[in-house]
């Protein structure tokens, strides 16, 4: 045995002697009004194609109350989402700061009716933990995920098996709702959501006018990075695709980003001939709403692909190794382009086609002054 394992099943005798509670197979969960989630793991994409789950609680209980506790680089994309009535940003780097601590530990030991420990990717101990410590009358989390057991499930009094070996191209935004459904907990609109302000629309707006954004011509936003490298596109397939999509439309561009970006988005600017703009180190609910006016949004698979799915903007996602029936936004005007594990192997034809579909119907008209 690894010394991983051995400090892994030392941790978790530990817990469990602490913090064991007796498993209930009842599907009875009462009539809960607060309710608290953990979820506090980075992956934002899972997260914002999850909203689903959030929608569910506040559909099935009206009058709920929603905590949830999620990591720093998460807050952004959820800062603002209506079906969540307090966020508690989790930040590991501050467990040494007593008012901290301290802040943290009032949250958890107030009165919760539910709490619940989303899983769709893997399986988090700290997230567990941390609800293993809430005081909360039910505890939701997993038994195993595709056959593998939790070995820390002991902190849940119902433990649900989730397993979807049976159904690999179910999407998240129906995954994450495996975990409640068995209680009643369920929705029929699975889209994801962020929830923009007029503050939003009018950073968006004022960017327009900066760029002297002629309506008329399509606007079209394209995310050219990703947080890993075999999910980005050749950056000289994006030039190539925007050329040909001002000579056939006229359209005018702009790149979204942050820092980590920026050497992709260096080469797309000295690469590309024409005018492209740069929308830069915004914030995720400023990203949502700038894509709500563009006629087009097309991304590489990676956390912006996701914010650019809440909205009801037409877009074209490019993939690669993921599996884009389980990760692409859904919706009518939501397409996807990939051919192999390799993203390359998608042709700048590919995903032209997809642009092509949606530029040749009607384009939004934008009011400048609303």
């Amino acid at each position: 045995m690894s010394r991983k394992n051995i400090f892994s099943n030392f941790v978790n005798t530990f817990f469990r002697r602490l913090f064991e509670v007796k498993e209930s197979h009842s599907l009875e969960l009462g009539t809960p009004k607060k309710f608290l989630i953990v979820r506090q793991h980075n992956q934002l994409g899972d997260l914002l194609a999850g909203v689903s789950l959030f929608r569910a609680i506040k559909e099935t209980y009206p009058e709920s109350n929603v905590t949830l506790v999620l990591s720093p680089i998460n807050y952004p994309g959820l800062v603002k989402n209506k079906f969540i009535d307090r966020l508690f940003v989790f930040n590991k780097k501050k467990l040494y700061n007593p008012f901290y601590v301290w802040k943290f530990w009032k949250l958890l030991k107030e009165k919760y009716d539910v709490a619940i420990v989303p899983v769709v990717v893997s399986i988090s101990f700290t997230s567990n933990l941390i609800a293993g410590f809430a005081n909360a009358k039910i505890k939701i989390g997993a038994k195993q995920l595709d056959g593998k057991v939790s070995q820390s499930a002991y902190f849940f009094h119902r433990r649900i098996a989730l397993d979807w070996r049976m159904h690999p191209d179910s999407n998240v935004s129906e995954r994450s709702l495996d975990i409640v459904r068995p209680f009643g907990i369920t929705t029929n609109n699975y889209f994801s959501e962020i929830t923009f302000d007029e503050n939003d629309i009018t950073s968006a707006k004022e960017f327009l006018t900066e760029i002297k954004y002629r309506p008329g011509h399509p606007l079209i936003g394209l995310h050219v990075g990703a947080g890993k490298a075999p999910n980005c596109w050749s950056l000289i397939k994006y030039v190539t695709l925007m050329k040909r999509l001002h000579d056939d439309y006229k359209a005018e561009f702009y790149l979204t980003g942050s820092r980590s970006d920026k050497e992709e988005i260096t080469y797309v600017l000295k690469n590309y001939e024409g005018k492209v703009h740069t929308f830069m180190n915004r914030t995720i609910p400023e990203v949502a709403a700038l894509i709500s006016l563009s006629d087009l949004f097309v991304t590489n698979d990676t956390g912006i692909m996701h914010v650019a799915g809440s909205t009801n903007t037409p877009q074209a996602s490019i993939f690669g190794p993921t599996n884009p029936f389980c990760w692409a936004p859904i919706g009518s005007n939501k397409l996807f382009a990939r051919r192999s594990e390799l993203i390359d192997d998608v042709t700048v034809q590919d995903v032209y086609d997809i642009c092509e579909t949606f530029l040749s119907k009607n384009k939004k008209t934008i009011n400048f002054s609303g």
